[in-house]
């Protein structure tokens, strides 16, 4: 394959007939959905318009995107906006990065119950970050935090976890005085793991007893009581991997974390090393050897089987907002913070209504040229899918095409 650029794109359209052909009895709806969307993205099946240069007259195609949240080249814009709403959040303290992972044994039972389970393991880490938090023989504080789940590790095998960045400190629960946490210290990681634990296996045992698991080929026997409760029981002699990083310098190094990892799909584009003898090459991290980059080798076939174990069910949300920062009382408990702080905005800007937010979303973006720099780039004819094929072509003939 020699292509100036690798993109997932290219093998799922190469590859993905032999992999239907393999596993096609296995796949979702979701993940048909991402197979068609990202092959299609960017590309004529998709439709697009012609823009051309108010000033010196320069034209281009540009297909429409996919905009589907698994594919690698239509989160940028997303994550753009979302940054740009959390940017006037970020308060002036010390923020921490707490990571909850699940055991490797829970990972069928997550893979064949993701709604349920991939909520449970939210629902778990929040209630122990905030019960932790709120003990007065810790923070002793209200506190509040952004969590994201991903669901891979470096080599695309199932490893869900989710990430929190939680500012260092909360409100006194006499709503009163912000509390600080100690420099450099959040909450101790090895409590916080086996209260996690605790309430993570709790939950699945109340989903078990409501018959609201499904288990399913080699898992079937985990439908019967006693192999289910001991797989509990195996999990509860581990202990769960909970750790915190170093927390970071302000809130601009917050927002390039954020930037990394909110709109982040299992493997980037830039990852892709080539394809070569039906085997795809991409580099990943290993972290028991000090986070060396390497390069792995995978089947094509396989490395498309890996990379739709991470595709979550439709309308599910991987960004989460808990305690201080729930949507529904953010702004109100922003400005108590700042208050406390000693930061208090003035003249702030009120938080935009509904209609007004609807509406600058929908504004359009000033693009300009990309031969002159000066003019924009107006949209002077679109096409939608399925137009036809030679009408396309009279309209944009000696055009380039622009699929970045």
């Amino acid at each position: 394959m020699s292509r100036e650029r690798l993109e997932l794109a290219d093998i799922l359209r190469d590859y993905t007939p032999a992999f239907l052909e393999r596993y096609g009895d296995t796949v979702s709806a979701e993940q048909s959905r991402v197979l068609h969307d990202l092959v299609c993205c960017r590309t004529a099946a998709l439709g697009g318009h012609l823009e051309e240069c108010d000033r010196c007259g320069h034209r281009r195609i540009a297909y429409n995107s996919c905009r589907n949240r698994h594919c690698p080249k239509c989160q940028a814009a997303a994550r753009a906006q979302w940054l740009d709403e959390r940017a006037a959040e970020l308060l002036p303290v010390p923020y921490f990065h707490v990571v909850f992972t699940l055991p490797a044994a829970l990972g069928p039972v997550a893979l064949q119950n993701q709604r349920l389970v991939y909520g449970l393991l939210f629902q778990a880490a929040a209630q122990s970050m905030l019960q932790l938090a709120r003990d007065p023989q810790h923070l002793g504080a209200d506190i509040g935090f952004v969590a994201v789940l991903h669901t891979w590790g470096q080599n695309l095998h199932l490893h869900p976890h989710v990430h929190c960045v939680v500012p260092g400190g909360g409100i006194a629960p006499d709503g009163e005085r912000w509390i600080a946490c100690r420099p450099g210290f959040f909450l101790p990681v090895r409590v916080l793991g086996r209260l996690f634990r605790g309430k993570f296996l709790a939950l699945l045992e109340r989903a078990f007893a409501e018959d609201q698991l499904g288990f399913y080929g080699q898992q079937q026997d985990l439908a019967d009581p006693t192999e289910f409760r001991g797989l509990l029981a195996s999990c509860w002699q581990t202990e769960w991997v909970v750790y915190a990083k170093r927390p970071f310098g302000g809130p601009e190094q917050v927002l390039k974390y954020l930037a990394r990892y909110t709109h982040r799909v299992a493997i980037s584009n830039q990852r892709l090393v080539k394809v070569e003898e039906d085997q795809v090459h991409f580099r990943w991290k290993n972290y028991a050897q000090g986070n060396i980059q390497k390069v792995m080798a995978l089947e094509a076939v396989e490395f498309i089987r890996r990379f739709l174990l991470h595709v979550v069910p439709s309308g599910f949300v991987r960004i989460r907002h808990y305690g201080l920062l729930a949507n529904r009382n953010r702004q109100d408990n922003l400005g108590r913070c700042r208050v406390f702080l000693g930061v208090a905005l003035e003249g702030e800007v009120p938080e935009e209504v509904p209609e007004e937010k609807e509406a600058r979303a929908k504004s359009p973006i000033v693009v300009r040229c990309p031969v002159c720099g000066q003019g924009r780039m107006v949209i002077v004819a679109e096409w939608k899918p399925p137009w036809g094929r030679r009408e396309m072509e009279v309209v944009t003939a000696g055009v380039e095409a622009d699929t970045s």
